[in-house]
């Protein structure tokens, strides 16, 4: 059995996008696409609410107090900053930092996004974990720059 090493514990998405739209359409489709999952082949998914403000939880609500907790905004301050903290889309003991700052440029906005993840992450959901926000944030700049 292998040893795990410290980076056996470590995740760490990163990725800057330029779109073509104003920092607070880029805000506004960003908190909509983080509370609507696709499923496969663009299948409607599942929804999640963000009680926008700080210390207010990012969760699935599957009715009659029934539910998943993704996380808790950390930092919010619209249309430059959101921060959460949590497991968000694992039920393993993991702690998991997001954080989005959008910056004002010419013709539009630079999207700074960055994951974090510390604790035992299984290998498959490490590897997929950087392909879904890529896509998400394709998703994005799509639906903002319409």
């Amino acid at each position: 059995m292998k040893q795990a090493t410290l980076d056996d514990f470590l995740v760490n998405f990163d990725q800057t996008i330029e779109i073509k739209a104003a920092p607070g359409d880029v805000f506004e489709g960003l908190v909509a696409r983080m509370c609507e999952f696709e499923g496969e082949d663009g299948r409607p998914g599942f929804k999640l609410r963000m009680e926008r403000w700080p210390g207010g939880r990012w969760f699935r609500d599957l009715d009659g107090g029934n539910g998943h907790l993704w996380g808790f905004v950390q930092s919010i301050k619209p249309p430059t900053l959101l921060e959460l903290f949590g497991p968000m889309f694992m039920s393993y003991p993991v702690a998991g930092h997001l954080i989005v700052r959008l910056t004002q440029m010419p013709g539009g906005t630079k999207l700074v996004f960055q994951n974090q993840f510390f604790g035992p992450v299984p290998a498959d959901i490490r590897d997929g974990m950087g392909e879904g926000w890529s896509d998400m944030l394709k998703k994005l700049k799509s639906d903002v720059e319409r």
